[in-house]
């Protein structure tokens, strides 16, 4: 056993953050407070310090728990938060991980609608001027909302009782529940690819909670990007949704949107939609099971509180990334003022200056060429007549000027008797012609020689 009584920063922390976690009274913590210093991460993470009148506690949301907020977190709002407490071990503090969040004094409904309200407006997403006009006979008429339920079925029979001649498509929605915003957001967006005259979007009465996906930013700039134009028709007379604002007219309800999109025609027309109910009652059987097993295995140990597994690690991910970012801001400001150096340097290399500098180099070296050249060009000339002098001293026609000849015999110069016999023919060449001649006689000048030797 060692010796040493003295523990490392990380055994000590580690060592704390286990007595946090075998605390059951910090597994489950609900907490009041105003929130302070509040950053939305892009990841959808949420890090915030919640604060009273002595106290601070720094907090984090993480995304999957920060999707189910209906409000965006500002600083200066006072919350409910449902959480647990534990310490990051990196910095060695005990922080709020926060589960669920509420506003305190004002609806949670109320404030996110509030909220949205006033951003679209300020993007004009109200005005007036986008609002697209309706057509007096429509043809095709696209109605977006749940296959069943009392507003299709009004919807419908007032459709087909005033203008039978439209054909109505029925675009089966979810519009209620976790899926009902993609749901709805997908229905328009297909309907889109269309030829609809008008679309109705809407379903019928409910609770704040049950009219909610229609308060919902992708909804409302779906209907705002839809060429095709929009009636909304959510809930009773009383019910107001952002998907009002946005939408090109908005009706009292379901009926009254069937009213406004065709003209008057009285026709009733009843559309019959089934479920498989034995089919849904197998589903939530097996669900039900499921669901039994799985609490089972989630509520032991460490199934029952899986994200704590991984929590340090996404924290380090967001630090780390974090800290890249100021990195690569720091490196690119160095490039610049290497960039901006290297500029006031070249600056000081004026090329101008270095090309006049290299222009006078090469006049004087041409006037310099031009000199040797015509140097060169006089010895030539000289040592050119003087050749031609020699030449013409040495020249045949010099010496027949004073009244000698050449004799040639076949184009050959005769310089010896001996090269010829008699009877042959030669050509002798003087100075102003050329005579042709046939040996009649050899004379040898040489001593003790005779005619033929």
């Amino acid at each position: 056993m060692s010796s040493d009584p003295y523990l490392s920063v990380k055994a000590l922390t580690k060592y704390i953050k286990k007595k946090f976690d075998a605390d059951p009274h910090l597994r489950d913590v609900y907490v009041k407070g105003e929130l302070s210093n509040v950053k939305i991460h892009t990841s959808g993470h949420i890090y915030f310090t919640l604060k009273d009148n002595s106290s601070r506690l720094p907090a984090v949301m993480f995304a999957a728990n920060a999707r189910t907020v209906k409000f965006k977190p500002e600083s200066g709002m006072t919350v409910l938060i449902r959480g647990d407490v534990t310490v990051y071990e990196a910095s060695g503090q005990y922080q709020l991980y926060a589960q669920t969040m509420q506003a305190d004094g004002i609806g949670d409904y109320y404030l996110a609608f509030e909220q949205l309200k006033e951003k679209l407006a300020k993007e004009g997403l109200f005005n007036a001027v986008h609002k697209k006009p309706f057509p007096r006979f429509p043809e095709k008429i696209a109605v977006v909302t749940a296959p069943t339920g009392a507003a299709v079925r009004d919807i419908c029979i007032t459709l087909n009782r005033r203008y039978p001649l439209a054909k109505i498509v029925i675009y089966p929605t979810l519009v209620q529940g976790a899926q009902a915003i993609q749901s709805i957001v997908q229905s328009i967006q297909a309907a889109n690819k269309s030829d609809y005259d008008v679309m109705i979007v809407g379903r019928g009465g409910g609770s704040i909670e049950d009219l909610w996906a229609f308060n919902d930013e992708a909804v409302a700039r779906a209907i705002f990007q839809s060429r095709i134009p929009i009636i909304s028709a959510v809930g009773h007379e009383t019910d107001t949704t952002i998907a009002d604002f946005v939408a090109d007219l908005r009706a009292a309800t379901p009926t009254a949107a069937a009213e406004l999109a065709v003209p008057s025609k009285a026709e009733l027309l009843e559309r019959l939609l089934s479920y498989r109910t034995g089919m849904y009652r197998m589903a939530s059987n097996t669900i039900t099971k499921e669901k039994t097993a799985l609490n089972r295995l989630t509520s032991s140990m460490p199934f029952a509180y899986p994200d704590r597994l991984y929590r340090p690690f996404i924290e380090r991910v967001e630090r780390a990334t974090d800290s890249l970012q100021r990195e690569v801001v720091q490196t690119y400001r160095r490039s610049r003022e290497q960039h901006a150096y290297l500029d006031r340097q070249l600056a000081g290399r004026s090329p101008e200056n270095l090309i006049k500098q290299s222009a006078s180099e090469l006049d004087h070296l041409q006037r310099r060429l031009d000199s040797l050249i015509g140097q060169s060009l006089r010895n030539r000339t000289q040592q050119l007549s003087s050749a031609m002098r020699t030449l013409d001293a040495l020249s045949p026609l010099k010496i027949m000027d004073r009244g000698y000849s050449i004799s040639y015999k076949g184009g050959q110069v005769v310089k010896s008797v001996t090269q010829v016999e008699e009877g042959e023919s030669l050509t002798i060449s003087m100075k102003d012609g050329n005579l042709a001649a046939t040996v009649t006689e050899r004379i040898l000048t040489s001593k003790g020689d005779n005619k033929d030797g």
